[in-house]
Parts: structure tokens; sequence; C-alpha cells
């Protein structure tokens, strides 16, 4: 069964275009990632699935219902997360927690066992005002007020964004977590890194999906030949390597540079480190990679 659907879904503010005739769908009980550099379009998209903005044209339901004519019924099986903190910072945890727990007539008590893992890490600040919170402890907060109604569905806009590794990692070893309660999660990130986090994930990128499959299946869809290459003078290094005879493409990453060529090469690593030595560079090192999804979205973006 389908929890969410997504049916060529449109949005457009003025001249840009957000959401581009957009279809996928996520099954009950899935995490499924959605990622995408800013500007993709994610946010409208979540924020069309919160029901708080209409798409243009096309259609979503969620548990199969409309997203524009069952928006009051959406919104009490709908956990919403978004982007920004937008708590009251002027209440304390426990009564930002009690707050959103009566607004859908239910208590603390009657879904703590959804939020006891979060919950036991919040407990000693509870008097704490939400506006003098570190930015982990709001991500934290944020989640549990989303959770304490029991929500089907599950959106998070972007949770990592502004938090600590050490926050972000806690953060989805409780997603894993909650998806053992039967809760369908959508979250949009924009790190590549988090995709290997999910159990399917759609590229998005100008409003219009890239890819959609596991994370395995996108890494092992790289058909090109990848190598990591480092030498003293990186910046130099990029832009000689996009010289290169038979270079595909060629970008920063991390303490290398992705070197893809256009078709298998006898000896490539010798035949890289010949051409940077004529090219002047010293120090150099060339190893053959495996693609990871983030590869797979830069040769996707210049595919297009």
């Amino acid at each position: 069964m389908q929890a969410i659907e997504v049916q060529q879904i449109t949005k457009s503010y003025g001249d840009l275009k957000a959401l581009d005739e957009l279809t996928f769908s996520v099954a009950s009980g899935e995490l499924f990632g959605l990622i995408g550099p800013d500007g993709a379009g994610k946010t409208s998209l979540l924020r069309i699935l919160a029901t708080l903005i209409v798409p243009d044209k096309g259609s979503a339901r969620i548990q199969q219902h409309d997203v524009v004519g069952d928006y009051k019924y959406l919104r009490n099986i709908l956990g919403y997360m978004p982007g920004r903190f937008s708590l009251y910072q002027d209440l304390s945890i426990e009564e930002n927690l009690a707050f959103f727990a009566s607004v859908f007539g239910t208590s603390i008590a009657d879904n703590y066992h959804l939020i006891q893992d979060i919950y036991v890490q919040l407990e000693p600040f509870r008097k704490r005002r939400a506006g003098a919170l570190s930015g982990g402890m709001k991500q934290k907060l944020a989640l549990c007020c989303a959770l304490i109604h029991k929500p089907e569905v599950l959106l998070l806009d972007e949770p990592g964004t502004g938090v600590d590794p050490v926050s972000r990692k806690e953060f989805w070893d409780m997603l894993k977590r909650l998806k053992e309660w039967g809760i369908t999660i959508l979250v949009s990130t924009p790190n590549m890194d988090e995709a290997e986090l999910c159990d399917r994930v759609g590229l998005l990128h100008k409003g219009k999906l890239l890819a959609l499959d596991t994370p395995a299946n996108i890494r092992n869809s790289y058909d090109k030949p990848l190598y990591e290459v480092r030498s003293q003078d990186m910046y130099r290094l990029i832009g000689d390597l996009r010289q290169m005879p038979g270079a595909y493409s060629c970008y920063a990453f991390g303490e290398y540079a992705h070197l893809t060529l256009l078709h298998p090469i006898d000896g490539a690593e010798i035949t890289i480190l010949q051409y940077l030595e004529s090219r002047q560079h010293r120090d150099m090192e060339v190893r053959a990679t495996r693609a990871g999804v983030e590869d797979c979205f830069i040769a996707s973006t210049l595919d297009q």
C-alpha cells in the first residue's frame, strides 16, 4: 500500500517553477529521502503534502486522502517538522510539548512510548525555554512535538540543517526506531550522505526527479570509470583534469578531486599520473573509487 502518492505536481512562484510535474510514491512504513540542493523544490513539496499550500497543477494523496479536499482530516494524522524552528520560543520544553498534545486532544502520557527515546535526553532541561536550546536540542523537541499525537505519516524538512554531526547521527537513529512503530517517514535533506540512511531516495533537481530507487541501486547505476585524485595544488589540479583527453567531469570531493572518464582506459592511473606530471603537478595520488549517491547526482545534472 502506498502511504503517499504524488501525481504530476507543479508549483510556481511567479516565473520560478519550483516543482515541475513531479510524480512518485512512498510505501507504508518506508523511510523515504528526498535529496537535493537548496532551491530544488523540497520545501515546496513538503508544504503541499502538509496541506499548507496548494499545487498549481497535479494532485497528492496521503493514506488515500487528497491533500486539498481532505486537509482537515489529514492534519490529524500528519506530523510535520518544518526546516525552520517554529515552536514557541518563550515556552519551556514541557510547555511546548503539553500544548501540542492538547491541540490534538491527547496527552504526553498517552503517546510517551513514541517520544521516550528522544525525551529522556530533553527531560533534564524540561524547564528551559525553547529559545535557549542548542540546535540539536531544538530539533529533538520539534520531533517530539510532531510525534506526540501519534501520526501515521511524518514529514521532516531538512531536520539536520544547522545541527552538529553527533546530533544529526542521533536524529537519524531515532528515525530508524520510529519505523518500528509503522510510521511512514518522508525526510528532505541537502546532505547526500544521508541518502544512505533511507530505504529509497528521490534525487530532486530544479523541481524534477533525476533518479528514484534504493541508494544501492542508484550507486550501481554509475556506468563510467571514477577516480579520486589529489596533488599539492588542488585548485589547479581540477582545472587541468577537466582539460585532460578522455575526461568526462571533475569536481572537488572532500580532500580529493573526483575524475570521471568517458570510457575505460587501460592503465588509467598511470595515464592520469603522466598527464599531471606533464602539467608540473607534485605529490600526486590517483586511485579508482566507487561512486556514491553524490557522484550519481552530479552526473545526472550533467547529463540533462
